[in-house]
């Protein structure tokens, strides 16, 4: 039952960075209202060019990972620090969206415990 539930997570996770990530491309939803700092803040991100589509092009990526079953931890590592980055740009620039980026964050952590074992490889030294 579990792994169903952290299926269906997994899923709807994956699906809604992948929908991020092509909207930076094709701007088909719009941009939810923000507080006049954020909204600047965006725009400077939008304008530097480069960084919004890397961000884009890591949202899709990495949604695709977290998707697959097999691929979900490398997809888990590949988004943490962008879901740390909308984690942390709702709590200091646009508080409305605080509660979804917490939810988004703790899915991520929550993937991530669960495959602790296949991390542990990286960090442990062969001997």
């Amino acid at each position: 039952m579990k792994s169903k539930i952290l299926f269906g997570v997994s899923l709807l996770f994956g699906l809604m960075m992948i929908n991020s990530g092509f909207n930076k491309f094709f701007n088909y939803m719009p941009m939810p209202e923000v507080p006049e700092a954020a909204g600047q803040f965006m725009y400077a991100i939008i304008q530097s060019g480069w960084l919004f589509t890397l961000v884009a092009i890591v949202e899709i990526i990495g949604g695709a990972l977290f998707i697959c079953t097999k691929t979900r931890a490398l997809g888990a590592i590949v988004l943490l620090p962008i879901i740390v980055g909308i984690l942390l740009f709702n709590i200091v620039m646009a508080p409305a969206g605080v509660i979804l980026a917490v939810i988004l964050f703790a899915i991520n952590i929550w993937v991530i415990i669960e495959n602790y074992d296949k991390y542990l490889p990286m960090v442990l030294a062969n001997k």
